[in-house]
């Protein structure tokens, strides 16, 4: 089987750091100019709440937070753009150790280019950092571009991916939005529960959060899972602290996988009169008599299975996902939690019933009010949010709370109109529950409104089963 790892982060450009509290404000002022421009990418949209605060208030235990529209609240002394520089120098100086650690043990230097890397954030030298971003990139794996020709980087290259990560989010975001977003999501989850990430920001905002916070999580990310350096990455993080797998239990996920998809193949060989059960975006064949499987569907389904294997090897510890691309096989033990949802929810305290399908909706009324006040132009945040609700309508309608999911898929159509996720969402929810032509109906509207987004229609079209 050959499925590569998707990318855990695309590969735009960003950061700063500052070392000196009395140069922080020039510094901000150099390199995050660009954080108030909206930034959108195609799986991975940055946001945050700005000025507008949000504000603990309990509707039962399991709510964690709801949304308030406060902007007079008074602010810290000290700048959000002071206060997220410093979080960045901080969290780069951590990964830096990680990598010394790594080379004391390999008993050599840190390469050149590494040493280079870190030093160039730490000087918050903006084009330094960049340039060397793109060297660091061209010489892994980890992209299509990759020639993956310097096997000496690669023991480095997730610590370095890390600092990248968390620069490039502080970069894009406007600063106090940034510290709102990831303090929503950090607030929302219990004591030493595990953070399973999914999207650039649902990744790395949360985790400059946590690792400069006075109690850290152990987070990790569902999208890297198949990629066995990132496992190693993981156990060199939290080793003692949490149960991550080998090189053999990632070899067996895939093992498993690639069994079941040629079931799955031959199937649709024996009996194309039947439904398919390969799956959109499954991309299989055979080459030389071998049997391949390719593309983000079987990463993410290899993914999955990881996560489950994770979670297995973990039984004392509960795992909060934000979501990405669906991971469908998670969601009969997961309830929502605030815009997370929890994985395994533990008996009947974590029982998914009417009650909390109702509460897990009015978080997100209470959101809504507070987004719609932003400013117009505000689609980088609005994006985002969009996408985390769209991520909770998936789970209401897969538990058959379906009038919950039906209005969480239009709170995030409110919010972020532009967003096929929630569109294909609703259109999949009406043919499910008789309603085709209406679901066929929206899509087209949608398509024939936001050109640019026919593509996303098109395939997410393909996904439903129309009745």
């Amino acid at each position: 089987m050959k499925v590569q790892s998707p990318k855990a982060v695309p590969p735009p450009l960003w950061l700063i750091v500052l070392t000196v509290a009395v140069v922080v404000v020039a510094l901000v002022a150099l390199f995050w100019h660009g954080g108030k421009r909206a930034a959108s990418r195609t799986n991975s949209m940055t946001a945050g709440t700005g000025a507008h605060s949000m504000a603990t208030s309990t509707v039962s235990e399991k709510s964690t937070r709801r949304f308030d529209f406060t902007p007079d609240r008074p602010q810290p002394a000290k700048a959000a753009e002071a206060i997220v520089a410093e979080k960045v120098l901080k969290f780069g100086q951590s990964r830096r150790a990680i990598a010394e650690r790594i080379a004391k043990r390999r008993k050599e230097p840190l390469p050149p280019e590494i040493d280079g890397f870190f030093q160039a954030i730490e000087r918050g030298d903006w084009l330094d950092v960049t340039n060397r971003w793109e060297v660091l990139a061209e010489h892994t794996h980890q992209y299509e571009r990759s020639k993956d020709d310097r096997p000496d980087l690669e023991p480095y290259w997730q610590s370095v991916l890390d600092a990248y990560g968390v620069a490039e989010q502080a970069h894009l975001w406007p600063a106090q939005r940034l510290l709102d977003y990831g303090n929503a999501i950090m607030d929302s989850l219990k004591p030493g529960m595990v953070y399973v990430g999914g999207t650039d920001y649902g990744r790395w905002v949360p985790e400059l959060m946590s690792d400069t916070s006075d109690d850290p999580h152990i987070m990790i990310t569902q999208n890297a899972l198949a990629d066995p350096t990132y496992m190693e990455y993981v156990a060199e993080q939290y080793g003692g602290q949490f149960n991550a797998l080998t090189e053999g239990d990632t070899s067996k996920a895939f093992a498993d996988y690639t069994a079941d998809a040629q079931k799955r193949y031959q199937h649709d060989i024996d009996f194309p009169n039947e439904p398919k059960q390969l799956l959109p975006g499954e991309n299989v064949s055979m080459v030389d008599g071998k049997f391949q499987v390719t593309g983000q569907t079987a990463v993410m389904a290899v993914n999955e299975r990881i996560l489950q294997m994770l979670i297995a090897a973990n039984p004392g510890m509960s795992f909060g996902l934000q979501e990405s691309i669906p991971l469908r096989g998670t969601y009969a033990d997961a309830v929502p939690m605030g815009p997370l949802m929890e994985l395994n929810a533990p008996g009947e305290q974590g029982a998914f019933t009417a009650d909390a399908a109702e509460e897990s909706v009015d978080y997100w009324r209470s959101a809504t009010q507070s987004l719609l006040a932003y400013p117009e132009g505000d689609k980088t945040p609005l994006g985002v949010y969009a996408k985390d609700i769209s991520a909770t309508a998936n789970l209401l309608a897969s538990h058959n709370f379906t009038a919950q999911a039906e209005e969480a898929y239009t709170l995030a159509r409110q919010v972020f109109p532009a967003s096929p996720e929630p569109t294909i969402g609703l259109a999949q929810l009406y043919a499910q529950t008789g309603r085709a032509n209406q679901g066929r109906a929206l899509l087209d509207q949608f398509a024939a409104k936001y050109p640019d987004q026919a593509m996303a229609i098109q395939q997410g079209s393909a996904t439903i089963v129309w009745k």
